[in-house]
């Protein structure tokens, strides 16, 4: 089991899950601070600066803070819109780096065609 387990750790797949989580923690404060500073006083801005957070319902001691799940459920937009926008960009350059290496065959694949064809011969 021990040996199981190291040869699961072991894996490229893991290492890259938690490279991916770390960076992830880093670029969720990053979007968090864009919306929170940039991006939702500009809404308030433009929807007469009204703050959602502030309202509740009073349920005898109970208070229902539907405001707050308001105020998150645009963050959410907001964020997922932003990192909609981001993997859009990067898809894109992917896309063209793509397009340039099919383009152009390597000098090896050139190489290679050529000792096929003369093997043909």
């Amino acid at each position: 089991m021990l040996k199981e387990f190291k040869d699961f750790i072991a894996k490229g797949n893991v290492l890259d899950m938690a490279v991916g989580i770390v960076i992830g923690a880093a670029f969720t404060s990053i979007v968090n601070s864009l919306v929170e500073d940039i991006i939702m006083p500009i809404v308030g801005i433009v929807i007469g600066g009204i703050d959602f957070s502030s309202y509740a319902l009073q349920i005898g001691s109970a208070s229902l803070s539907y405001g707050m799940f308001i105020q998150q459920v645009v963050s959410f937009l907001i964020i997922a819109f932003v990192v909609f926008l981001i993997v859009k960009a990067a898809n894109k350059v992917y896309k063209k780096e793509e397009e340039a290496a099919e383009e152009e065959p390597s000098q090896e694949v050139v190489l290679l065609t050529e000792i096929r064809d003369a093997l043909k011969k």
